[in-house]
Protein backbone atom coordinates (compact mmCIF):
# COMPACT_ATOMS: atom_id res chain seq x y z
CA UNK A 1 0.00 0.00 0.00
CA UNK A 2 1.40 3.27 -0.80
CA UNK A 3 1.11 6.23 1.54
CA UNK A 4 1.74 9.78 0.20
CA UNK A 5 2.28 12.07 3.13
CA UNK A 6 1.40 15.33 1.99
CA UNK A 7 2.12 18.52 4.86
CA UNK A 8 0.43 20.76 3.70
CA UNK A 9 3.86 22.60 2.80
CA UNK A 10 3.12 22.45 -1.04
CA UNK A 11 0.11 24.56 -0.67
CA UNK A 12 1.70 27.03 1.64
CA UNK A 13 4.38 27.75 -1.01
CA UNK A 14 2.62 27.62 -4.50
CA UNK A 15 -0.82 29.39 -3.83
CA UNK A 16 1.08 32.82 -2.78
CA UNK A 17 1.24 35.75 -5.19
CA UNK A 18 3.08 36.00 -7.37
CA UNK A 19 5.41 38.44 -9.49
CA UNK A 20 4.33 39.45 -12.89
CA UNK A 21 7.53 39.44 -14.03
CA UNK A 22 11.50 37.67 -13.65
CA UNK A 23 13.23 38.35 -11.08
CA UNK A 24 16.89 38.84 -11.10
CA UNK A 25 19.48 37.55 -8.76
CA UNK A 26 23.25 39.09 -8.52
CA UNK A 27 25.45 36.44 -6.86
CA UNK A 28 28.93 37.74 -5.70
CA UNK A 29 31.46 34.76 -5.96
CA UNK A 30 34.92 34.71 -4.11
CA UNK A 31 36.81 31.55 -4.88
CA UNK A 32 34.65 28.14 -5.35
CA UNK A 33 32.29 30.29 -2.91
CA UNK A 34 28.67 31.22 -4.94
CA UNK A 35 29.57 28.49 -7.77
CA UNK A 36 26.94 26.41 -6.44
CA UNK A 37 24.56 28.92 -6.05
CA UNK A 38 24.38 29.93 -9.73
CA UNK A 39 24.37 26.45 -10.93
CA UNK A 40 21.25 26.24 -8.57
CA UNK A 41 19.48 28.87 -9.45
CA UNK A 42 19.76 28.03 -13.27
CA UNK A 43 18.77 24.64 -12.78
CA UNK A 44 16.05 25.02 -10.22
CA UNK A 45 14.45 28.10 -10.49
CA UNK A 46 13.30 30.48 -13.61
CA UNK A 47 15.35 33.65 -11.92
CA UNK A 48 17.61 35.56 -13.97
CA UNK A 49 21.30 35.21 -12.47
CA UNK A 50 24.01 37.53 -12.86
CA UNK A 51 27.57 37.45 -11.15
CA UNK A 52 30.07 39.32 -10.10
CA UNK A 53 33.46 38.08 -8.74
CA UNK A 54 36.08 39.79 -5.91
CA UNK A 55 39.53 37.95 -5.79
CA UNK A 56 39.95 35.39 -3.93
CA UNK A 57 43.04 36.48 -2.16
CA UNK A 58 42.15 39.60 -0.02
CA UNK A 59 44.15 41.06 2.06
CA UNK A 60 43.05 41.08 5.82
CA UNK A 61 42.11 44.70 6.28
CA UNK A 62 41.51 47.11 3.29
CA UNK A 63 41.36 50.63 4.23
CA UNK A 64 39.09 52.14 1.20
CA UNK A 65 36.98 49.24 -0.13
CA UNK A 66 34.87 51.64 -2.11
CA UNK A 67 38.93 52.17 -3.77
CA UNK A 68 39.40 48.83 -3.63
CA UNK A 69 35.90 47.69 -5.46
CA UNK A 70 35.82 50.86 -7.79
CA UNK A 71 39.46 48.89 -8.86
CA UNK A 72 37.91 45.71 -9.84
CA UNK A 73 35.63 47.47 -12.49
CA UNK A 74 32.97 46.06 -11.37
CA UNK A 75 29.62 45.97 -13.59
CA UNK A 76 27.17 48.81 -11.67
CA UNK A 77 24.02 47.31 -13.73
CA UNK A 78 24.23 44.54 -11.09
CA UNK A 79 23.45 46.22 -7.75
CA UNK A 80 20.31 46.60 -9.72
CA UNK A 81 19.38 43.08 -9.12
CA UNK A 82 16.28 42.75 -6.86
CA UNK A 83 18.46 40.42 -4.86
CA UNK A 84 21.72 40.40 -4.12
CA UNK A 85 23.36 37.34 -2.74
CA UNK A 86 27.21 37.88 -1.84
CA UNK A 87 30.01 35.45 -0.82
CA UNK A 88 32.17 38.13 -0.27
CA UNK A 89 33.13 36.84 3.19
CA UNK A 90 35.06 39.83 4.31
CA UNK A 91 34.04 42.09 6.52
CA UNK A 92 35.14 45.08 4.86
CA UNK A 93 34.30 44.43 1.53
CA UNK A 94 30.45 42.98 2.16
CA UNK A 95 29.29 46.39 3.42
CA UNK A 96 30.77 48.20 0.41
CA UNK A 97 28.86 45.52 -1.19
CA UNK A 98 25.65 46.29 0.57
CA UNK A 99 25.87 50.17 -0.22
CA UNK A 100 26.18 49.99 -3.77
CA UNK A 101 22.99 47.31 -4.05
CA UNK A 102 21.11 50.19 -1.56
CA UNK A 103 22.25 52.81 -4.28
CA UNK A 104 21.48 50.39 -7.08
CA UNK A 105 18.11 49.94 -6.11
CA UNK A 106 18.46 46.10 -4.80
CA UNK A 107 15.26 45.35 -2.58
CA UNK A 108 17.56 43.18 -0.28
CA UNK A 109 21.14 41.59 0.90
CA UNK A 110 21.80 38.04 1.49
CA UNK A 111 25.38 37.63 3.41
CA UNK A 112 26.30 33.48 3.85
CA UNK A 113 28.56 33.23 6.14
CA UNK A 114 27.86 34.64 9.86
CA UNK A 115 28.53 38.13 10.65
CA UNK A 116 32.15 37.64 11.51
CA UNK A 117 33.20 38.52 7.79
CA UNK A 118 30.14 40.21 7.13
CA UNK A 119 30.52 43.45 9.07
CA UNK A 120 29.25 44.86 12.43
CA UNK A 121 25.65 44.68 13.15
CA UNK A 122 25.19 48.74 13.73
CA UNK A 123 27.13 49.51 10.38
CA UNK A 124 24.93 47.15 8.76
CA UNK A 125 22.19 48.56 10.38
CA UNK A 126 23.01 52.18 9.08
CA UNK A 127 23.76 51.01 5.57
CA UNK A 128 19.73 49.61 5.67
CA UNK A 129 18.66 52.91 7.11
CA UNK A 130 19.98 54.98 4.47
CA UNK A 131 18.49 52.82 1.76
CA UNK A 132 16.08 51.49 2.61
CA UNK A 133 17.54 47.94 1.83
CA UNK A 134 16.85 44.71 4.03
CA UNK A 135 19.30 42.88 4.94
CA UNK A 136 20.05 39.20 6.28
CA UNK A 137 23.29 37.64 7.26
CA UNK A 138 23.02 33.80 7.92
CA UNK A 139 25.94 31.35 8.83
CA UNK A 140 24.17 29.14 6.16
CA UNK A 141 21.93 29.47 3.37
CA UNK A 142 19.72 26.76 4.75
CA UNK A 143 17.93 28.51 7.39
CA UNK A 144 16.63 31.33 4.74
CA UNK A 145 13.01 31.60 5.07
CA UNK A 146 10.66 34.03 3.47
CA UNK A 147 10.57 37.19 6.25
CA UNK A 148 8.24 39.86 4.20
CA UNK A 149 10.19 41.28 1.83
CA UNK A 150 9.06 40.47 -1.66
CA UNK A 151 12.51 39.63 -3.56
CA UNK A 152 13.47 37.39 -0.28
CA UNK A 153 10.17 35.60 -0.24
CA UNK A 154 10.17 34.82 -4.19
CA UNK A 155 13.35 33.64 -3.54
CA UNK A 156 12.25 31.35 -0.20
CA UNK A 157 9.23 30.02 -2.07
CA UNK A 158 12.07 27.52 -4.03
CA UNK A 159 15.41 28.11 -2.28
CA UNK A 160 16.35 27.99 1.47
CA UNK A 161 15.09 25.70 4.53
CA UNK A 162 14.60 22.43 2.89
CA UNK A 163 11.13 21.62 2.66
CA UNK A 164 10.28 17.27 1.32
CA UNK A 165 7.35 15.93 0.33
CA UNK A 166 7.71 11.91 0.45
CA UNK A 167 5.36 8.71 -0.69
CA UNK A 168 5.93 5.51 1.45
CA UNK A 169 5.18 1.72 1.22
CA UNK A 170 5.83 -1.41 3.25
CA UNK A 171 7.76 1.15 5.44
CA UNK A 172 10.50 2.92 3.05
CA UNK A 173 10.93 5.67 1.45
CA UNK A 174 9.79 5.32 -2.48
CA UNK A 175 9.64 9.01 -3.64
CA UNK A 176 11.04 12.21 -1.88
CA UNK A 177 10.56 15.16 -3.96
CA UNK A 178 11.69 18.84 -2.40
CA UNK A 179 9.38 21.64 -2.43
CA UNK A 180 12.16 23.83 -1.35
CA UNK A 181 16.04 23.01 -1.24
CA UNK A 182 19.20 24.45 0.18
CA UNK A 183 20.77 26.88 -2.06
CA UNK A 184 23.79 25.04 -2.56
CA UNK A 185 21.22 21.92 -4.15
CA UNK A 186 22.30 19.12 -1.33
CA UNK A 187 18.53 19.05 -0.87
CA UNK A 188 17.89 17.36 -4.13
CA UNK A 189 21.17 14.82 -3.44
CA UNK A 190 19.13 13.98 -0.38
CA UNK A 191 15.92 13.49 -1.88
CA UNK A 192 17.53 11.26 -4.94
CA UNK A 193 19.36 9.12 -2.18
CA UNK A 194 17.00 8.65 0.08
CA UNK A 195 14.66 6.22 -2.05
CA UNK A 196 14.75 2.86 -0.31
CA UNK A 197 15.86 3.89 3.57
CA UNK A 198 13.35 2.29 5.96
CA UNK A 199 11.17 5.27 7.66
CA UNK A 200 13.08 5.04 10.70
CA UNK A 201 16.38 5.26 9.05
CA UNK A 202 15.24 8.35 6.79
CA UNK A 203 15.31 11.50 9.19
CA UNK A 204 19.42 10.74 10.17
CA UNK A 205 20.37 9.60 6.56
CA UNK A 206 18.60 12.78 5.57
CA UNK A 207 21.18 15.01 7.91
CA UNK A 208 23.85 12.32 7.09
CA UNK A 209 23.21 12.79 3.38
CA UNK A 210 23.00 16.66 3.11
CA UNK A 211 26.70 16.32 4.82
CA UNK A 212 28.03 13.62 1.96
CA UNK A 213 26.78 16.01 -0.69
CA UNK A 214 29.63 17.82 0.53
CA UNK A 215 28.21 20.59 2.14
CA UNK A 216 30.86 23.56 2.80
CA UNK A 217 29.44 24.64 5.94
CA UNK A 218 31.96 25.58 8.71
CA UNK A 219 33.27 22.30 10.09
CA UNK A 220 34.14 21.92 13.86
CA UNK A 221 31.45 23.17 17.02
CA UNK A 222 28.03 24.10 17.03
CA UNK A 223 26.38 25.43 13.97
CA UNK A 224 27.83 24.92 10.21
CA UNK A 225 28.03 21.44 8.82
CA UNK A 226 25.79 20.37 12.27
CA UNK A 227 23.28 22.89 11.37
CA UNK A 228 22.73 22.18 7.88
CA UNK A 229 22.76 18.41 8.42
CA UNK A 230 19.67 18.98 11.07
CA UNK A 231 17.52 20.93 9.00
CA UNK A 232 17.55 18.12 6.34
CA UNK A 233 16.78 15.62 9.44
CA UNK A 234 13.80 18.42 10.64
CA UNK A 235 12.62 18.78 6.93
CA UNK A 236 12.45 14.68 6.45
CA UNK A 237 10.68 14.65 9.92
CA UNK A 238 8.30 17.09 8.99
CA UNK A 239 7.30 15.53 5.56
CA UNK A 240 6.64 11.87 7.79
CA UNK A 241 4.49 13.80 9.76
CA UNK A 242 6.79 13.66 12.85
CA UNK A 243 7.26 15.99 15.60
CA UNK A 244 10.68 17.64 15.07
CA UNK A 245 13.36 18.60 17.92
CA UNK A 246 15.00 21.07 16.10
CA UNK A 247 17.07 23.76 17.63
CA UNK A 248 19.25 26.05 15.70
CA UNK A 249 22.38 27.11 17.81
CA UNK A 250 23.01 31.03 18.38
CA UNK A 251 25.97 31.32 15.19
CA UNK A 252 23.12 29.62 13.05
CA UNK A 253 20.28 31.74 13.84
CA UNK A 254 20.40 34.51 10.46
CA UNK A 255 20.71 38.18 11.99
CA UNK A 256 17.50 40.40 9.90
CA UNK A 257 18.43 43.62 9.43
CA UNK A 258 15.20 46.22 8.22
CA UNK A 259 15.83 49.23 7.15
CA UNK A 260 13.76 52.46 7.68
CA UNK A 261 12.12 53.95 4.57
CA UNK A 262 14.00 56.51 3.19
CA UNK A 263 12.87 59.97 3.82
Amino acid sequence: MRDLRRNGLRDKLYNRPRRQWIMRVGVVTRGKYGERLIETIKERTDFEVVSIEIPQALPEFIEDPEEFLDGLGLDPEFFSSELIITYSLHPDITPEIATRAGKGGAEAVIVPGGIGRAGSVPELQKIADSYGIYIEVDEICCTLDPCGIEAVDSFAEKLGRPLLEVEVEDGRITRAEVLRGSPCGSTWHVAKDIVGVRLEDAPPRAGLLCQMYPCRAVRGGEGGIHTSGDLHKAAMERALGLESELKIPEQSRPIKIRGRDPP
